[in-house]
């Protein structure tokens, strides 16, 4: 039985910071007392913070499951996994981030990401007829929400998965009890995404700003917007195509998300962390989402919804029950940072200290 007490720390409950005060854990949860012999954690006064979740990451390897755990990530959400054997053995893991996965994600067997990516074609799909048995087949393999790349058609490239047919993997998504995040990276995919009945939008463009009306229908339909500032800072500082647009500019995107804030969208911290070379940009897992929460602030969010949009809410969208909070009963992610993240968000950086469902990783 592992138990102990971390004493002297502000606790972070979704709107501020406690007086000083104690948290107990006993074997891997949160308690509301100590067990026999409890080891004593001084947090001197530092901030004690629920695990912070990374809404949009890409796993390949298992080193950068354990990398995030370092900068504090105690879980992530995989948007794409290349080899499903890799998020398989995380699962049982101890000391690594927990890793959920949308698997494959749903893109025309003939589309850009299948063989710029990587995925098999085997998992491609190209009509509304192979939606049910494409989704129940990503969810037998171990996916536990569907991904949809979505595209506008170009000129001389591959024709992207089609309206109707992402309508229809939404549908059979749903009624497998499935949520459906969506890749889009300009307004006419937002659009489309919308239309399809997705639960989340992915990204955030670049080379316009989307509309308050725009902002209002996703608020109104309860639609996520995982932003993923962090790639597109990156994108827009080192632009990764041949043609850069003349409307590429990263305050398109800062003043999107604070359209979405303003209107009340629900907004969860992601990075689209990765380390393919294919992509675009490659945002160093774990230390991007600091850098995230940073430029959520930067786009008009207090630093305290940026935590929350980091743990809480997070942890709602994705139904993560056990975690994204520090009470009685949920799993001991915690992260000890010097400083007041709800007034300077920059202090997440300040780690002192990562637990695990109860075991110290850091």
């Amino acid at each position: 039985m592992t138990s102990y007490s971390i004493e002297n720390a502000r606790v972070f409950d979704g709107n501020g910071l406690s007086e000083p005060r104690t948290v107990f854990v006993l074997d891997g949860l949160i308690t509301d007392a100590a067990g026999a012999n409890p080891e004593i954690v001084d947090a001197q006064g530092g901030t004690l913070l629920p695990g912070l979740i990374d809404g949009h990451v890409h796993i390949d390897d298992p080193s950068q499951a354990a990398t995030l755990a370092q900068w504090g990530v105690t879980s992530a959400m995989d948007m794409g996994a290349k080899d499903p054997a890799v998020i398989d053995g995380l699962r049982s893991a101890t000391g690594v981030a927990n890793v959920s996965t949308a698997g494959f994600p749903a893109a025309p067997t003939t589309g850009t990401h299948i063989a710029r990516l990587g995925y098999p074609v085997s998992a491609g799909i190209s009509t509304p007829g192979e939606a049910g048995a494409w989704v129940t087949a990503q969810i037998a393999s171990g996916s536990d929400y569907i991904k949809l790349l979505l595209e506008v058609s170009m000129p001389g490239q591959p024709e992207p998965l089609n309206p109707e047919t992402a309508s229809a993997i939404v549908t059979a998504a749903h009624a497998a009890g499935k949520r459906v995040i969506a890749h889009t990276t300009t307004g006419a995919t937002a659009a489309l995404a919308v239309k399809a009945g997705v639960d989340a939008i992915t990204h955030t463009p670049l080379g316009e700003v989307l509309s308050e009306e725009f902002a209002n229908q996703l608020a109104a339909g309860g639609i996520v917007a995982i932003p993923t500032l962090s790639l597109m800072s990156a994108m827009a500082s080192n632009w990764p195509f041949p043609v850069r647009p003349p409307t590429i500019d990263f305050a398109n995107a800062l003043t999107t998300i604070g359209r979405f804030r303003d209107a009340g969208v629900t907004i969860v911290a992601g990075t689209d962390s990765n380390a393919n070379p294919a992509t675009p940009a490659q945002p160093p897992h774990g230390q991007a989402l600091h850098g995230e929460l940073e430029l959520m602030v930067a786009a008009g969010l207090t630093p305290v919804e940026a935590l929350r949009a980091a743990t809480s809410t997070a942890a709602d969208f994705f139904g993560l029950t056990d975690r994204g909070r520090i009470e009685n009963g949920s799993f001991a992610d915690l992260v000890l940072v010097d400083g007041d993240p709800t007034s300077d968000i920059s202090a997440t950086r300040n780690i002192r200290g990562v637990w695990i469902a109860g075991e110290r990783v850091r």
